[in-house]
């Protein structure tokens, strides 16, 4: 079956893929979300390369559900707009992980206290690909 993409639903997958890059603006992506019959939420799921459940989770987790992502990256000396650059698969895969999670008061807590580049690896779902793009000289703050 091929779904055809009508004007509201093709903004609506315009505005959900800019949050991949920006995050979420205003609470309107889930009301227009909410608007969409289940095939335009599934063919928009796809399109954002995501599972329907992750893209209903993700609006859900409202318009700084991924904040702590970056500011963790810029505490291991990861320049976040060089991964996004060269990584935009992985650096989504990170927000969506990041989005989820269920240790953001621990995170944001270390994150502000100076610990998070020593305990990260205790909480975040992240931990391994940090470290993974930690060791990549072309990925650090000042490459």
């Amino acid at each position: 079956m091929t779904l055809t993409i009508t004007d509201p639903v093709r903004q609506t997958v315009q505005q959900l893929l800019s949050w991949f890059a920006q995050g979420f603006k205003t609470a309107n992506e889930g009301n227009m979300l909410a608007a969409l019959s289940d095939a335009e939420v599934d063919a928009l799921a796809d399109d954002c390369g995501i599972s329907t459940h992750q893209l209903l989770a993700l609006v859900k987790a409202g318009p700084h559900a991924a904040d702590e992502m970056p500011a963790m990256m810029r505490a291991l000396n990861i320049d976040p707009a060089e991964v996004e650059c060269r990584m935009r698969r992985l650096f989504r895969d990170m927000q969506v992980t990041c989005a989820q999670c269920s240790s953001k008061d621990t995170c944001r807590a270390h994150l502000h206290q100076g610990q998070a580049e020593r305990t990260f690896v205790e909480y975040c779902g992240n931990a391994d690909t940090l470290n993974a793009l930690r060791a990549n000289p072309d990925l650090l703050v000042g490459a």
